[in-house]
């Protein structure tokens, strides 16, 4: 049971904080509409960095180095460990949902650690790397904010 939990935090709670996105577009006109392609622009973009930086500065995963572990994760990732891709685009999406709406925005900020924290747990990234995603993602959905695609809305 434990393992599922995991495993959900991992490779599944991701996507619901995407699928949160589609709530937030038919909850409430133009700002709502505007925070999702901010969003959606931040984590792509955090996704690009983080792949970027693993091809030019490739770790190994936990589960690569420690070989009794097994990774924990729907499918098992082959490229490198830092930094958290997954991690950089939850914090891209809460972070940017956090700056249009401080009250869903904190929910948005937990489920993001939360799965930071899963991917640790399940073995396929160190701490370091979460604190790097995190970061990553942090910044893109602030520099997205200040870029600011109001006209592209309109």
């Amino acid at each position: 049971m434990q393992n599922l939990l995991v495993e959900f935090l991992a490779s599944f709670l991701i996507y619901l904080m995407f699928a949160g996105l589609i709530i937030l577009w038919f909850v409430d006109g133009k700002i709502k509409k505007e925070q999702v392609l901010h969003a959606l622009f931040a984590a792509f973009t955090a996704y690009a960095i983080t792949a970027i930086i693993k091809i030019l500065f490739p770790t190994m995963r936990p589960f690569r180095v420690e070989h009794d572990l097994l990774p924990l994760t729907l499918t098992i990732p082959n490229d490198g460990s830092f930094p958290s891709g997954h991690t950089a685009e939850a914090f891209a999406l809460a972070i940017t949902v956090w700056l249009h709406d401080k009250k869903v925005g904190w929910i948005y900020l937990i489920v993001a650690l939360l799965v930071g924290a899963g991917r640790v747990l399940a073995h396929v990234h160190y701490p370091i790397d979460i604190v790097g995603g995190a970061l990553i993602g942090t910044l893109v959905a602030v520099v997205v904010e200040k870029i600011h695609f109001r006209k592209l809305v309109s």
